[in-house]
């Protein structure tokens, strides 16, 4: 129960956030950030504190909260006990966000209201998109991808209109939701048991160990493929070449934990696929950063 006399944000609290999460989500804004033909600064400064340091954690407590888990969920191996703390902190978070996104444009508040209301759909027990597998991952899929990369591009560049949607953004945010959407199953292997428990037949449940590697996989293929087209028309092959050597140490380490958890299914556990999503995070916003300087100082 809650100690009604501590602080709203304590150490259970302050875990919840799951703070150091946001730096798995950070590929996202930097390969937005890295596709724009002219930064504004300020604006790109004050997105990058809302998505990380409000929007994220936000989500990240109000699902701690709906879920409740007694194991381990993403970027935090022993969660505390959930409190009613956590909603109300989550609230706080997500109206401090929004409010700062009108300094940037009144238009990115209702963007930015969008992804807060499928965030909380995602989890709320009432609705809980969680729950069906595909549309849960399909709403994961286009939110942290295609649609934060249009939050990012939109506002480093400043541009809040329909004339926005070119090709070549349509394009990029496609590449955004196919890659999250081919990692996100990953993140989901070694929770079936207190997933189907509570209800939630995530996709990762419902393809099996064997099932979300090879799902994942494809995915990254078409990923690879999208990536390929897009570079290559767009800038050079040598951009293609980046985003794959800097990718080569993922696929790797994909390949050998597939292998060793289809011999034995003890290894589709949480330490391995935190180990690939770090890995996967540390090599992505190096590709970007090297994308980013290609495209800005060479």
């Amino acid at each position: 129960m809650d100690n009604k006399n501590s602080s709203l944000f304590d150490r259970d609290t302050l875990l919840h956030l799951r703070l150091p999460f946001s730096f798995f989500l950070l590929p996202i804004f930097l390969f937005a950030l890295s596709q724009t033909i002219q930064i504004d600064l300020l604006n790109s400064l004050i997105i990058f504190f809302v998505l990380h340091l409000f929007i994220y954690p936000a989500s990240n407590s109000y699902n701690s909260f709906m879920d409740n888990d007694k194991g381990s969920i993403g970027g935090l191996k022993n969660p505390p006990p959930a409190t009613l703390k956590l909603y109300k902190v989550s609230i706080l978070l997500d109206i401090t966000g929004l409010l700062l996104c009108l300094l940037i444009n009144w238009k990115l508040f209702f963007l930015m209201l969008v992804y807060i209301a499928v965030s909380k759909a995602y989890s709320w027990k009432r609705i809980r998109l969680k729950k069906y597998g595909f549309i849960g991952w399909l709403v994961v899929m286009l939110f942290q991808g295609g649609f934060t990369f249009l939050l990012v591009n939109m506002s480093t560049e400043n541009i809040f209109s329909s004339s926005w949607f070119s090709n070549k953004n349509i394009e990029c945010m496609l590449l955004a939701s196919l890659l999250i959407g081919g990692f996100y199953p990953l993140t989901q292997i070694y929770q079936h048991e207190e997933d189907a428990g509570r209800g939630d037949y995530t996709i990762s449940y419902k393809l099996g160990i064997t099932g979300t590697f090879i799902f994942s996989a494809s995915l990254f293929l078409a990923a690879s493929a999208v990536a390929y087209h897009y570079f290559n028309l767009y800038f050079s092959i040598n951009q293609f070449l980046v985003f794959i050597f800097c990718l080569t140490p993922v696929i790797a380490y994909f390949l050998f934990w597939f292998i060793k958890s289809v011999q034995n299914n003890k290894y589709a556990d949480y330490t391995h696929a935190m180990s690939i999503t770090t890995l996967s995070s540390i090599c992505m916003i190096l590709c970007f950063c090297i994308l980013y300087v290609i495209n800005h100082t060479i």
